[in-house]
């Protein structure tokens, strides 16, 4: 056992939304706790979804582990055809994909296999090499305990070292798991593509999409909570929210971090000037990202208009690009083009940006034929739809100078 490949799990720094503590398996993979109807939504995924949601490969075995000094920390225990697998992923780098899709996945439960833990010491480390160059995060998160991780002398990192929104997750996660179970419990983990792994500063929206969040199997007391949600935010008037946002700055080389909180907050019209500051990289309005956002949502749209019986209630759409852009890409405007609340000027391009359109988080998701399916619905999710059609019309107007 001792000859095999040892796997690290990390909290996941770029994690901008959610409530879910969401861990970094290797460089392409990232894992979160296994819910039944989320595996059956990947299991039977449309052919025509496949490329705008992330790679599923499969699961792992995952427990808890406490030290000495009470210090937390998850235990993974990959089967052999998930080692063999990353050997592969590891050796051949981009073309992975092809290799996880092809491989047969198991969940193990055998306590045989290397274990291996994260410590909270890696933090640090762990950020650096997720990330080039020396960035900080600049951060408006407000917080509903009193700290963020400690280390075995209680002491308290800095907040602006790391993004806090994932950290934060990823504590409540853990204190959760330890009140709950015993060390010796096994849980099931979903491994799934880490879709902003390719991009070197990855600035990151996180959508909450459609009119409606509750799963079907919701309480009478948690379905009005999110019903109050949807009404006192975007989610009623436009189909979407905000729920989470990292974007990088050139001018700082920080990334500037918005939470679910922040989101809850917008009007309609802050919800536009956000979708704005999403785009500005702190020296201009990056418009060369727009014609290709918007031509992928639009084909996201023609997709999800064609699911008949899906409902991707409290379901999110992630809109990634990369923070560094070439300099041939940006022609400042004059003044008169500077847009408001913001310190942006346009900047029009005519190479092609790299960005990328995922939906994500199906632990509610529901369609006929699902092996979890509470209500069997006809048509499609109309509620996501609204949203879809409001977030293109939004961006088309920022294309258009609005």
């Amino acid at each position: 056992s001792e000859s095999r490949t040892t796997v690290l799990l990390e909290p996941f720094v770029h994690q901008v939304g959610g409530h879910m503590s969401m861990m970094k398996y290797d460089e392409h993979t990232v894992c979160k706790p296994l819910v039944s109807q989320e595996l059956s939504f990947y299991e039977s995924l449309p052919l025509a979804m496949r490329q705008f949601t992330p790679q599923y490969k499969g699961v792992v075995s995952v427990h808890l582990k406490k030290d000495s000094l009470g210090n937390l920390s998850l235990m993974a225990s990959p089967s052999l055809q998930t080692e063999s697998c990353t050997r592969l992923d590891n050796a051949i780098g981009d073309s992975s994909v092809t290799i996880w899709h092809k491989c047969k996945w198991a969940a193990s439960t055998s306590s045989e296999h290397t274990l291996v833990k994260w410590s909270h010491t890696q933090l640090t480390k762990t950020f650096k090499d997720s990330c080039p160059g020396k960035m900080l995060l600049r951060t408006d998160l407000q917080y509903h305990t009193d700290s963020l991780l400690e280390d075995a002398n209680r002491n308290q990192p800095e907040r602006n070292s790391y993004n806090p929104w994932g950290l934060h997750c990823h504590r409540q996660h853990l204190n959760r798991m330890s009140s709950k179970h015993n060390e010796n419990k096994l849980h099931q983990f979903l491994l799934l593509e880490n879709v902003v792994s390719k991009y070197n500063y990855p600035c990151i929206l996180d959508l909450k999409m459609g009119t409606r969040q509750h799963g079907d199997d919701a309480s009478e007391e948690k379905k009005a909570r999110h019903i109050k949600k949807c009404e006192q935010s975007t989610s009623a008037s436009l189909g979407v929210r905000i729920c989470g946002m990292q974007v990088y700055q050139v001018d700082t080389g920080h990334f500037l971090c918005k939470d679910k909180y922040y989101g809850r907050k917008l009007s309609a019209e802050g919800f536009r000037q956000t979708l704005r500051q999403f785009l500005c990289n702190g020296n201009h309005l990056r418009t060369d990202l727009l014609e290709p956002i918007i031509l992928r949502l639009k084909a996201l749209l023609s997709v999800i208009r064609k699911q008949s019986s899906y409902r991707f209630y409290s379901s999110s759409l992630l809109i990634i690009y990369d923070g560094q852009e070439h300099k041939e890409n940006t022609v400042p405007l004059d003044n008169h083009l500077h847009f408001q609340k913001t310190n942006c000027t346009v900047s029009h391009g005519s190479h092609p940006s790299r960005v990328d359109v995922r939906m994500i988080d199906f632990a509610h998701t529901t369609f006929k034929g699902s092996k979890c399916n509470h209500t069997t619905y006809d048509g499609p999710d109309h509620g996501y739809i609204f949203g879809m059609e409001n977030l293109i019309k939004i961006l088309q107007n920022i294309s258009e100078g609005k």
